[in-house]
């Protein structure tokens, strides 16, 4: 694959400034026609920002870092394709509320998931669906190969995203390894509510403009695109919020 004022020069977090803002796909090839109903691109003024998943028909689960550039603008929800040029199949909702997580911290990462309430529901069709959230709040073990989709750049030096949806096979790294001084050096710390996942050999990540979407393993939703540096090196892999079983109360409560 996995994502302005919060990187440095050493390091491109996948939340970038609105116009370049998420994650693309890297590594990945393009989704086969409409298999990701429940995709959302998440849009300001027709200009993709980040990506998203429909867990109910007037509710998107996306990450809260997706705020910093929502701010008091519009969004509309883009639904039901997988060119974002050609809209034939598509429903275009706009988003009536945002909920971000209320300890989301931009500093840590820690609780970056937000939901956001649509004006109005979904029309569920086989373009449109639901993808539903996880039925047990195990961790996923290390060396899982997972999936992730976004419209993301797909490549670091692309400096666009990509029209058509695409996706990519990542592989679970366990955290201490994660945390290590080859890796993130616990900066920041990788815990027990993220995911870390890339390629030993690098180039398959999730980039700038894929945040927010999904990640899923053994055909279960179980993380959010979060963060990451760079975009597909070996030793900087991406990481994504855990669906926890705190966050999937906390989504229910909400949502309920």
């Amino acid at each position: 694959m996995m994502f302005q004022a919060f990187f440095s020069s050493a390091m491109i977090i996948y939340f970038l400034t609105p116009g370049s803002n998420c994650v693309e796909i890297v590594g990945g090839k393009d989704v086969r026609s409409h298999s990701r109903p429940y995709m959302a691109s998440l849009q300001i003024n027709n200009h993709h920002i980040c990506g998203g998943t429909l867990i109910k028909p007037a509710w998107i689960l996306t990450a809260a870092h997706c705020n910093l550039h929502f701010k008091s603008q519009k969004v509309k929800a883009v639904l039901g394709t997988d060119s974002l040029s050609k809209k034939e199949t598509a429903q275009i909702i706009t988003v009536k509320q945002k909920f971000p997580h209320v300890c989301y911290d931009k500093q840590t990462k820690e609780n970056d998931i937000m939901l956001l309430q649509l004006q109005s529901e979904a029309e569920l069709n086989k373009y449109v669906n639901l993808l539903p959230l996880p039925k047990n709040y195990l961790d996923v073990k290390n060396g899982t190969v997972c999936s992730v989709a976004g419209w993301g750049w797909t490549s670091i030096k692309s400096k666009k995203g990509s029209d058509h949806l695409k996706e990519v096979n990542v592989t679970t790294i366990n955290r201490s390894k994660c945390n290590s001084r080859q890796y993130y050096n616990g900066k920041p710390l990788i815990t027990m509510s993220m995911l870390c996942a890339g390629d030993k050999r690098g180039g398959k990540d999730a980039c700038k403009g894929d945040s927010g979407g999904p990640m899923i393993c053994k055909n279960e939703f179980r993380g959010i695109v979060s963060f990451g540096k760079k975009c597909g090196l070996a030793k900087k892999p991406g990481v994504y919020t855990r669906l926890t079983k705190e966050y999937i109360e906390w989504i229910q409560e909400k949502t309920a």
